[in-house]
């Protein structure tokens, strides 16, 4: 009695200094206020592929196979599909652009074969097949709506024969591939689930868009009928999994407007929670637009960040894993600044000029103006980096700064980086390759409601 007395007090010690080492090692890996650390399997990268960027930036997928990127991308999302009524008035799902789609024959191989006027699709959706030959691991979503094609939403979600009918077309489109004017099934295998970018239930997004108070309960309802219809589909017709995933807000009043965070993310397989346009130059006072934390010196308010955003979906029920943060691969400038404190939180005359659109310039170009009088500056309080020669701020994440934020997702036991978008990184991928070497494990798992797709990547081990 005594021996067993002996050992179940030196086992109780034991125990207890095992404890106090793993409680003080969590604490020492956290980052920011109350993040414990999480210890999870897997960590993704999910970046958005712009469909209308084979024209004036003549990015297009093999691009993506030449800068690097698809080997180290776990989801690609393409955007977008469109939302809106069809001719009988019922809300469905349609190509956004069908020449950039699936009809023009002149684009880069990504294989170096010239298709052949017989095949029977072209366009993106071929290329992304063949860019799926290479990289067999890689997912790729048709993500629907985004700003612009978000009207008809709340009419597609509005009641039960409404959702049935509208997530059935999406499937049929998208999913089997019977795309119009080509022969049925020609565009099967493209896509391997769906990315809901409805923005926003019950909040005002576009101008013109159909907004009900209803919204809310109705995303709920539409996210489970499309994760009834995929997975119906997978089980009897494909026997796979399909991923299922939606890009959420980052503002608390449209979190709360629109979404019943804990019920929709038993059906989702990721959220993608918008990580930028914090602020930007539709605002007359410089800010970072992607900032991790909320500095004490930021004069906004509210004041926003990437670490609010993540603690307002985890206190509404989100879970930890599901949780994928954007980040920007482009800046957001203003001009007429003042040069107090470099430019940061100061007044403006307007926005900066840009490459496509003022107050907007992608990563690559706002990373030329290093050698253009501008310095590089970093503000530790709130994570993130500014550019300034004087009168003009750009703010932009950078290879540091993406580091950083890969090891807030380590830390934070979050599933991942999700970016907008290819095109705005360098040709050699410099923004993707930082993100992919700062996400740990380095063995990467793509996992879907219903099974895991496990791959180890040679170009994720340092």
């Amino acid at each position: 009695m005594k021996r067993r007395a002996r050992f179940t007090a030196v086992l109780a010690v034991l125990v207890a200094v095992a404890t106090a080492i793993s409680v003080e090692a969590a604490s020492a890996t956290s980052v920011g206020a109350g993040s414990a650390a999480r210890a999870t399997p897997h960590k993704v990268i999910v970046g958005y592929f712009t469909q209308w960027g084979i024209y004036g930036r003549n990015y297009t997928v093999n691009n993506v196979e030449t800068s690097g990127s698809a080997a180290k991308l776990d989801i690609l999302n393409y955007a977008f599909g469109n939302v809106a009524p069809n001719t009988s008035g019922d809300v469905v799902c349609q190509s956004g652009d069908t020449w950039a789609d699936y009809q023009t024959p002149y684009l880069p191989q990504v294989d170096g074969v010239v298709p052949s006027p017989d095949d029977p699709m072209h366009g993106n959706f071929q290329q992304l097949k063949e860019l799926k030959t290479l990289h067999p691991d890689l997912k790729v979503l048709i993500s629907l709506g985004g700003w612009s094609w978000s009207k008809y939403f709340s009419d597609a979600a509005l009641t039960r024969a409404s959702r049935e009918k509208f997530v059935a077309s999406c499937i049929d489109l998208f999913i089997k591939g019977n795309l119009p004017d080509l022969a049925p099934g020609a565009g099967a295998g493209v896509f391997d689930g769906i990315d809901l970018d409805w923005e926003w239930p019950g909040s005002e997004g576009n101008t013109g868009n159909i907004i009900r108070p209803a919204d809310k309960q109705n995303f709920t309802l539409l996210v489970k009928e499309f994760r009834r219809q995929l997975d119906k589909y997978g089980n009897t017709q494909t026997k796979r999994d399909y991923l299922l995933t939606a890009f959420l807000p980052a503002a608390r009043s449209y979190i709360d407007a629109g979404f019943e965070v804990r019920k929709i993310f038993r059906d989702l397989d990721y959220g993608n929670v918008q990580g930028y346009d914090l602020h930007g130059a539709f605002e007359s006072q410089t800010n970072h637009q992607a900032n991790l934390f909320s500095s004490p010196a930021d004069p906004s308010s509210p004041r926003y960040s990437v670490d609010d955003t993540v603690n307002a979906y985890l206190e509404r029920g989100a879970p930890a894993e599901k949780i994928v943060i954007g980040a920007p691969f482009y800046s957001r400038g203003w001009t007429g600044v003042g040069a107090t404190n470099n430019g940061l939180y100061q007044s403006s005359t307007g926005p900066a000029p840009g490459v496509w659109e003022g107050g907007v310039n992608d990563y690559r170009v706002a990373k030329g103006l290093l050698e253009n009088g501008f310095n590089r500056y970093y503000d530790s309080a709130a994570g993130d980096a500014w550019l300034f020669d004087g009168t003009t701020f750009w703010t932009f994440d950078d290879p540091s700064v993406m580091q950083l934020k890969g090891q807030y997702v380590n830390r934070r036991g979050l599933g991942g980086i999700m970016f907008w978008e290819l095109s705005g990184d360098t040709s050699d991928g410099e923004l993707i390759s930082s993100i992919a070497s700062s996400l740990s494990p380095r063995s990467s798992r793509v996992h879907t409601h219903g099974s895991t797709f496990d791959r180890a990547r040679s170009s994720l081990v340092p």
